[in-house]
């Protein structure tokens, strides 16, 4: 049986499935949530900006999520690997984490974006909370 594409919901329901998570929710009707556990962000429904463009066409990208990533190394290992949708901006040069499309999630199956967001959560989450859900999944980092 093919792998399940990824979509916009499975963000949402990966992101709020973590432990500890709360949600900010902007004021402005967008629907662009912010996910964070511990205050620290660790995926980020962007608005438009100038840094993420359509080549062709110069129109700001208005579906960006932008995912945190453990290091440097993580972040070159994804935006390099033709095989999946994630990218950079110069704007990210030196932040660790990786940009993706809303319109392009489907280039991932959901279990590689499950992964992809744990990795997030576990970047940014306390050691004894990383430290807790590892041994809880039985995983190790």
């Amino acid at each position: 049986m093919a792998a399940r594409k990824a979509r916009v919901a499975d963000v949402h329901e990966i992101a709020r499935g973590m432990p500890h998570v709360t949600v900010w929710e902007r004021d402005d009707g967008t629907n662009r949530p912010v996910y964070q556990v511990g205050g620290k962000s660790f995926v980020f429904f962007r608005t438009a900006r100038p840094d993420a463009v359509d080549p062709d066409t110069g129109e700001r990208y208005d579906d960006v999520i932008m995912i945190w990533v453990e290091s440097d190394e993580e972040k070159l290992a994804l935006v390099s690997d033709d095989s999946t949708p994630f990218f950079t901006t110069p704007h990210f040069d030196g932040h660790p984490s990786v940009l993706v499309r809303a319109s392009h999630l489907g280039e991932l199956t959901k279990q590689e974006l499950t992964e992809v967001i744990q990795d997030a959560w576990l970047s940014r989450a306390s050691t004894r909370r990383a430290t807790t859900w590892l041994k809880e999944h039985r995983l190790q980092r």
